[in-house]
C-alpha cells in the first residue's frame, strides 16, 4: 500500500503544506465574494476569509422586519457556501501541487 511512499520527506512535507495553508489564507482575505437576495434588495459582500466588507440594504426592507431576516438569512447562507467551495476549492488545487511519493 506504500510501495515508492517516502516517509523521510513527510516533515518536509508537512512544512510545505503549512506554509501553503498560510499564503492561502493570507490571499483569501484579498478576494471578494457578493450575492444578492431578494432581487437585489439585499446585497452582501464578504472576503474569502469569511469577513464580512459590505452590507446594502434596500429601504423598502426597513419596515417589513420578516422579509428583511428572511433575506438576510439567505444571502449569508448563500455567500458561507461560496466561501466553503472557494477554500475547498484552494485545498485541492495545493494538494495538486505536492506529491508525497518522491520524484
Amino acid at each position: 500500500m506504500f510501495e515508492g511512499f517516502d516517509f523521510s520527506n513527510m516533515g518536509k512535507l508537512m512544512e510545505q503544506m503549512q506554509e501553503k495553508a498560510k499564503e492561502m489564507q493570507e490571499q483569501a482575505k484579498n478576494i471578494q465574494f457578493t450575492v444578492k437576495a431578494g432581487g437585489g434588495l439585499i446585497a452582501l459582500t464578504a472576503n474569502g476569509a469569511g469577513e464580512v466588507i459590505d452590507l446594502t440594504i434596500d429601504d423598502s426592507l426597513l419596515e417589513d422586519k420578516e422579509s428583511l431576516q428572511i433575506l438576510l438569512i439567505s444571502a449569508m447562507n448563500d455567500i458561507n457556501k461560496m466561501i466553503e467551495d472557494n477554500k475547498k476549492s484552494q485545498a485541492m488545487g495545493m494538494m495538486g501541487g505536492m506529491n508525497p511519493f518522491g520524484s
